[in-house]
């Protein structure tokens, strides 16, 4: 039986874009194992009702905690949004998601107090970006807006594309109106897209990438229960996915930054 510190971090997402999230703490933790789990049958979260999504949440934890994790890390913007107290409740380990490690982030960071939301439908609808905010500094002045085209386009490719400049300076047209000073990329497919965005909203907003913030935070949780992997320790990372391995292969390796291997695939 491995002891505590030797299993490995749990990491789920909707489909390919918590990678972005694995990668980070690959980076921030290069001796941890991870586990990671995309519901590639299921995907995309952002158009579905919150009990759908919790339904689907509940799934996957049980899963990752069948599979013995020490932390679980909840990847998806729309699930945190809608689902991480579900998560909490059923989870014996700590559980982190990037949407409060980003409003942490942000509300730190302004400097005016106006601060922009790009995510999903779901994400968006459910205000949680506001309600986290707002309960870390409630003077804070929130501009949200939906994108949901940067999914498709992420997963397409086209991170430089005129297409995709042309849809994100119509997204970000009301939120720079509003002058923003930060902006929250609420959703993990949208790091991918970080240098287009600084493009369009040029150096006096700050994006706020809750892939690394959340990656800190998991790095300074397993530090205080020391629950790290030792130093020499080489990990071996799991990848699981509910439908089309190949699909997940091919695409995710451009998330991940490294090509991808050890993918499963699992039912629910």
């Amino acid at each position: 039986m491995p002891s505590l510190a030797q299993l490995p971090i749990g990491i789920f997402d909707s489909g390919v874009g918590g990678l972005t999230v694995a990668r980070a703490v690959m980076q921030r933790l290069p001796h941890e194992r991870i586990l990671y789990f995309g519901d590639t049958a299921r995907v995309p979260y952002g158009v579905k009702s919150p009990d759908t999504i919790r339904h689907f949440a509940r799934q996957i934890t049980a899963y990752l905690l069948e599979q013995r994790v020490k932390l679980l890390i909840v990847a998806c913007n729309t699930m945190a949004a809608v689902a991480v107290e579900e998560i909490q409740k059923m989870s014996p380990v700590p559980v982190l998601n990037v949407l409060a490690a980003g409003a942490r982030y942000a509300a730190h960071c302004t400097r005016t107090g106006h601060i922009g939301v790009i995510g999903t439908l779901a994400t968006i609808n459910s205000h949680a970006y506001d309600h986290a905010l707002h309960a870390l500094t409630p003077t804070l002045d929130i501009h949200s807006q939906a994108c949901p085209l940067f999914v498709p386009l992420v997963e397409e490719g086209w991170l430089d594309h005129p297409v995709t400049r042309l849809v994100a300076q119509e997204y970000l047209q009301s939120l720079l109106a509003k002058r923003i000073d930060t902006l929250i990329l609420g959703c993990t497919h949208y790091p991918l897209l970080k240098p287009l965005l600084e493009h369009v909203i040029g150096d006096d907003v700050t994006l706020v990438d809750s892939a690394a913030t959340v990656a800190d935070q998991a790095a300074e949780l397993l530090a205080t229960h020391k629950r790290l992997r030792s130093a020499d320790a080489h990990p071996e990372h799991r990848y699981c996915v509910t439908d089309v391995p190949q699909r997940f292969q091919e695409v995710g390796g451009r998330f991940l930054g490294r090509p991808l291997h050890n993918v499963e695939l699992v039912a629910l």
